[in-house]
């Protein structure tokens, strides 16, 4: 029997046209949430800028941010995994002799270093993340723990780069940039985290996601659902492929399995 739910949100809760949750979506959970079911978010984004949920926020019972970096339960942190810093060091070295924007992120923190033309289309216009403090430096976040780096590079450039990166784990859902954190910290050891922490079993687990890093959850689920919009990387890890998230995809996936 399903207890959880945990949904992605880039692709799979927030509509990339609409940058709004579908009305489908929000209905279908809170009719899973009547029916007992736990509801959580597992999201590459740092906790700074999850600021697209406001239509279901009181329906969430916690969060798995940071590709699993960061899990809270309300005011209770659930598990935080920094960085060695010696990585984050050689991805902002070749950022800056390559000239790209890396996003540095901390408990706290979003840092744009080398900002760039890339980072406002696709964060600014295409995510519709507009609260960015662009003054910030690494400077300023040095003494904090340093949870993920998103250096904004193709798979071409990744390749290079990540034979360099012995401590960390990589994770895509865009063809332009990559989420960096420590190893063996993905959405999967989140969900574990999490799971511990609710005295939930792993199959009792459902897990939707569309882009790469949604893999290691989907796979790791009791039951995993790819959006029908996904990569089809991640479809075939499904147990499940719903229809596209603006074709009803979280209500007919909830319909499917019996959950509402």
């Amino acid at each position: 029997m399903i207890k959880a739910l945990f949904f992605d949100i880039d692709g799979t809760l927030v509509s990339f046209l609409t940058h709004r949750i579908p009305d489908s979506a929000v209905e279908a959970l809170r009719k899973a949430k009547a029916n007992g079911i736990k509801i959580f978010i597992s999201t590459g984004r740092p906790v700074s800028i999850i600021t697209n949920l406001v239509q279901i926020e009181s329906l969430i019972d916690g969060y798995i941010t940071t590709n699993g970096a960061y899990c809270f339960v309300g005011n209770e942190v659930v598990c935080c995994h920094d960085m060695q810093r010696k990585d984050v060091e050689i991805i902002l070295k070749d950022s800056d002799s390559k000239g790209y924007p890396t996003v540095i992120v901390t408990e706290k923190s979003f840092v744009v270093h080398n900002n760039g033309p890339i980072f406002d289309r696709i964060f600014r216009q295409g995510l519709k993340v507009d609260n960015v403090d662009y003054s910030k430096t690494y400077e300023d976040i040095k003494d904090e723990r340093i949870l993920q780096v998103t250096p904004f590079i193709n798979a071409e450039q990744e390749a290079e780069l990540s034979p360099q990166l012995k401590n960390c784990t990589l994770g895509r859902w865009h063809p332009d940039f990559v989420d960096i954190t420590a190893v063996g910290i993905d959405k999967a050891n989140g969900l574990v985290s999490m799971a511990e922490h609710e005295h939930l079993k792993i199959e009792e687990a459902m897990a939707f996601g569309d882009g790469g890093n949604d893999i290691s959850i989907l796979k790791k689920a009791g039951i995993g659902v790819a959006m029908g919009n996904g990569l089809e990387e991640v479809k075939v890890c499904a147990d499940y492929v719903t229809t596209p998230i603006d074709e009803d995809g979280v209500k007919n996936a909830l319909l499917h399995f019996q959950v509402i």
